[in-house]
């Protein structure tokens, strides 16, 4: 049967793309990209000229009999997203289940993901960690927030930058506005921080702020952690 392949791309520097990856998209007779002009600079810069696709949130659904024919006739595809590991919060679980469905291989090849990297930077324990990804927008927040308030692991979230101080602002409510975290921004990027305190200091920080850029991990400890 055929293969297909989940690759992870690099989260920021193209240097940390390994090699396996590289010669992966290299044989592969299709890559599946969450976005092609995105995957067009990792691309150009290692020489990788194949046919490629849109496969994103949006198109997920419609896009999964596309990806299946192709695997059918015995051609094997790589699947990549904008940045880090298709499927933790990005399109891939669904090419995935069906894959397997269809009889054919399922190989990740492994590479940066930005929750783990955020994790281990922050300096707040890493032996028993939860991933929350994105909270929702809107229904379902609160609820969620409360219910995560008495973890006692690690909790790593993902937000947009103009969202972050929102989200400091909510742990803060829910949590215990001392509690130890951590907001990694700009991970292995020429301009990368990871600024660490108590979710009322670190609340205070950014909103102090004139601009927020770029992608934010914020990293939590488990309630009961203390320094």
């Amino acid at each position: 049967m055929s293969v297909l392949y989940i690759v992870a791309t690099p989260i920021g520097n193209l240097d940390d793309i390994s090699h396996r990856a590289i010669n992966v998209l290299k044989s592969v007779d299709y890559i599946a990209c969450e976005d092609t002009r995105t995957s067009s600079k990792l691309f150009n810069a290692y020489q990788i000229n194949k046919l490629t696709f849109s496969f994103h949130q949006h198109n997920e659904h419609k896009k999964i009999d596309h990806v299946m024919n192709i695997l059918n006739a015995n051609q094997n595809i790589a699947l990549v997203s904008d940045a880090g590991m298709p499927g933790i919060s990005d399109p891939g679980f669904l090419a995935i289940r069906a894959a397997h469905k269809e009889g054919h291989e399922v190989v990740v090849i492994p590479g940066p993901d930005a929750a783990t990297t955020a994790l281990v930077a922050s300096g707040l324990p890493c032996d028993r960690y939860m991933y929350e990804g994105f909270l929702p927008h809107k229904k379902g927040r609160q609820k969620r927030l409360k219910e995560l308030a008495d973890q006692e692991r690690t909790i790593i979230f993902y937000e947009s930058p103009h969202r972050v101080v929102k989200i400091l602002t909510e742990l803060c409510e829910h949590f215990e506005e001392e509690r130890m975290a951590a907001v990694a921004r700009e991970l292995t990027k020429k301009y990368e921080e990871v600024v660490r305190g108590s979710l009322i200091e670190l609340k205070t920080e950014f909103e102090n702020r004139d601009s927020i850029k770029g992608e934010i991990v914020v990293v939590v400890s488990g309630k009961g952690y203390s320094e």
